[in-house]
């Protein structure tokens, strides 16, 4: 569990300086453009450098049929949620939007605890809360703190992100059982979801493919790549070792990581909430390893 926490939160710095990054460097391309860019990238990264680590290059396990629907299934969620959020974003007001889409954990820990029979303390379930209160504060953007739920009933958009995070958590779940039951490798299910995720948003990043291509910023996606080979990797090692509702809630305190980057480094508004947030969120990785 500590050594899974450990890799959770390197994750989490290495995701949320990648969320920073794009904000800075990629808001001009939409998010499948982005998607399938980076994850061709970084296949490309990875599968040299598996192959030089590991005397050769991986290749998928035989699985029987239930392996294979979960595997591509979890891979097709994941994309799910991506696209259910960047619907919900074109639908509403961020504002209302992302702190709803980023309540995965609250998800994870009863689908957990139901269909897998994981037992956690209750501080540990305590720390779950305190981050995801965290990741919800990183992402709140003034009025009232409530206001994204008070629209569930009426906001097209804010049921899309809740949708969104149900597709996610869903996705995780079946991520911790690929890579601990079903026993797929890690250094197979990096390229394999890689792949499986730019398969599947290829059509959308088809459609909103710019005029003038990605050449121009072709050396900032290979270097971001990189990033994601290492974010990957972190991520891969985590869910492999702990539980789903640990690893999901700790990763996704990459959106703190990101806001707090934000605040400081592009001056952004609301910075004191940030890190109010921020603060939420180490007491929580605190009490889930306590």
């Amino acid at each position: 569990m500590v050594s899974g926490i450990a890799t959770a939160v390197l994750a989490a710095f290495v995701w949320g300086g990648y969320l920073y990054a794009l904000k800075r460097y990629f808001s001009a391309y939409s998010g499948a453009v982005v998607a399938v860019v980076m994850n061709v990238c970084a296949t490309l990264w990875y599968l040299p450098t598996a192959g030089l680590y590991l005397g050769g290059f991986p290749s998928l396990p035989p699985l029987d049929a239930m392996g294979a629907l979960v595997t591509l299934g979890t891979i097709a969620l994941a994309a799910a949620g991506f696209l259910t959020f960047m619907h919900a974003i074109a639908d509403g007001d961020v504002s209302l939007v992302a702190p709803v889409a980023k309540v995965v954990p609250v998800f994870v820990l009863p689908l957990e605890v139901l269909f897998l029979q994981e037992a956690f303390g209750p501080l540990q379930v305590l720390g779950v809360v305190f981050a995801t209160a965290a990741i919800y504060l990183a992402n709140y953007e003034g009025g009232p703190l409530l206001e994204p739920f008070r629209n569930l009933a009426s906001s097209r958009a804010v049921q899309l992100a809740l949708l969104s995070a149900m597709c996610y958590a869903v996705s995780d779940v079946g991520k911790r059982l690929v890579l601990q039951d079903i026993d797929v490798p890690g250094s197979v299910w990096i390229p394999v979801s890689l792949v499986g995720a730019a398969l599947i948003l290829s059509p959308i990043a088809y459609r909103d493919w710019p005029a003038g291509g990605v050449r121009e910023d072709l050396p900032l996606f290979v270097a971001a790549a990189a990033v994601v080979v290492v974010g990957r990797v972190l991520t891969t090692v985590t869910f492999s070792v702990t539980s789903a509702s640990v690893a999901a809630t700790i990763i996704n305190a990459q959106a703190v990581v990101a806001v707090v980057l934000g605040g400081y480094l592009l001056a952004e508004d609301g910075f004191r909430t940030r890190l109010a947030a921020a603060a939420l969120a180490v007491t929580g990785i605190a009490l889930i390893a306590s």
